[in-house]
């Protein structure tokens, strides 16, 4: 037929037509195969970049590249499969907490994450950090780990949405990313080809987010609902703070620690422990698990049942059996170590996010490559608080580096992004809105 000619099915987006079903899997199938060439895909890129697509189109063309690959199936499990997606940004590592958390609390999350991208972490990243422990397992094994332990976080087998692996190379190139229309298909394929109960989907806003301005991370979390749900999932969406890292440092092996710290009870009230606590209740509530959702996520965590989970996953996907026991032991220290210091007295009234995960790529803790190595041990710790009283000679942060040149541009760079002034700050609550 005339109308299933892929450069028919562009020249209708181009136009401004609604695709039918038909047309977009078609197209789908092209992309999976290579009967769509490159030209074509990024043509059709562009047409939606500019055109959009109505909520039953981003559906249909998420299923059909879910659809391109493997499904999951869980059998035998006891209770729901649930996960949370994160569209990144600097010391966020909520997954190696929430996953464990869930798990201890009868769910079972087998989370299927990403690499670092741009001046945002990945979770592969800083699960490599840890000695032995393997990210690309076989599908067997990585469905006995969740089977067992409740939790296995590994990365995106082939076998997963292979559309997606191509579509989003294109689109990379072609200076399509960013149509919010194909980000909800690229990460919700992922996300609905685990055979997923439940998923909630946190969306950053701020200076360190993917998508700096409030409306537009907004209109991503609405989609990605919209979606998911149309695709039969139960979702929520928070939109949160990236005007301040989440953590209290950012780099691979620096924001394991903290994690595996936080689980073993050793640190209080923050904004990373408070975000873990409300993205994991909103995935225990979804997943039907108990009345008292926080309740349980609190519980979890004070009785060391979540890093108990932990341990028993890095153990079960090769790392060591005494990792939560010894982390500081396993981990990679970088050997600089060194303050950087305010030059002026005041209050931390502001901090450009971006730069400070830029900063971490710079010492060797992320890529401007996809293809650069890492450093695991890199990357910056003990951030202040947009807030906090600064003095002369404090330390803004320290920095590990792997040289002394590396720790001077580091530096700089930090310095300039901190903003020291005479009034005070309101950093703002770290969850802004909630969408069901």
């Amino acid at each position: 037929m005339e109308d299933m000619l892929p450069q028919e099915i562009i020249r209708r987006k181009r136009d401004g037509a609604k695709l039918s079903p038909e047309e977009i899997r078609f197209f789908v199938r092209g992309i999976a195969d290579g009967s769509v060439g490159e030209g074509q895909i990024g043509s059709f890129a562009m047409a939606v970049f500019f055109r959009g697509m109505e909520m039953e189109e981003r559906v249909v063309l998420t299923e059909a590249m879910r659809d391109s690959g493997a499904v999951l199936r869980w059998e035998g499990l006891d209770g729901p499969v649930l996960d949370k997606h994160s569209t990144g940004g600097v010391g966020d590592c909520t997954s190696l907490i929430l996953g464990p958390v869930v798990a201890a609390c009868g769910g079972f999350v087998p989370m299927i994450s990403g690499r670092g991208l741009g001046h945002t972490g990945g979770t592969l990243d800083k699960l490599d950090s840890i000695p032995g422990y393997r990210t690309s397992p076989e599908e067997a094994d990585f469905k006995r780990v969740v089977k067992e332990v409740g939790v296995a976080i590994i990365g995106q087998t082939a076998a997963l949405a292979p559309a997606d692996k191509r579509f989003y190379a294109v689109r990379d190139v072609t200076a399509t990313v960013e149509s919010i229309d194909l980000i909800t298909a690229s990460i919700l394929s992922k996300k609905l080809a685990e055979g997923l109960d439940g998923l909630v989907m946190d969306v950053k806003t701020g200076s360190g987010a993917f998508m700096p301005t409030y409306e537009d991370s907004r209109r991503l979390a609405e989609s990605i609902v919209g979606v998911a749900t149309g695709a039969g999932v139960r979702t929520t969406g928070m939109l949160t703070d990236m005007n301040q890292p989440l953590a209290s440092c950012a780099g691979n092996a620096l924001e394991v620690l903290e994690c595996v710290r936080l689980l073993r009870g050793e640190l209080g009230a923050g904004r990373l422990l408070e975000l873990s606590i409300r993205l994991s209740a909103e995935l225990v509530g979804l997943g039907g698990l108990g009345e008292d959702a926080e309740g349980m996520v609190r519980e979890a965590l004070a009785s060391g049942e979540a890093a108990e989970r932990f341990g028993r996953m890095v153990a079960a996907l090769g790392g060591p059996v005494d990792f939560v026991e010894r982390a500081e032991f396993h981990l990679p220290e970088a050997p600089v170590v060194k303050a950087v210091e305010a030059g002026e007295e005041g209050r931390l009234t502001g901090v450009e996010t971006r730069e400070l995960g830029l900063a971490v790529v710079e010492l060797g803790g992320g890529r401007r490559q996809a293809e650069d190595s890492i450093d695991y041990a890199v990357g910056l710790s003990g951030f202040l608080p947009v807030g906090a009283a600064i003095e002369v000679g404090q330390a803004l942060c320290l920095v590990h580096a792997r040289s002394e040149d590396d720790w001077e541009q580091a530096a700089r760079r930090i310095r300039a992004a901190h903003r020291v002034g005479a009034g005070g700050a309101d950093p703002g609550p770290v969850v802004q809105e909630l969408l069901r």
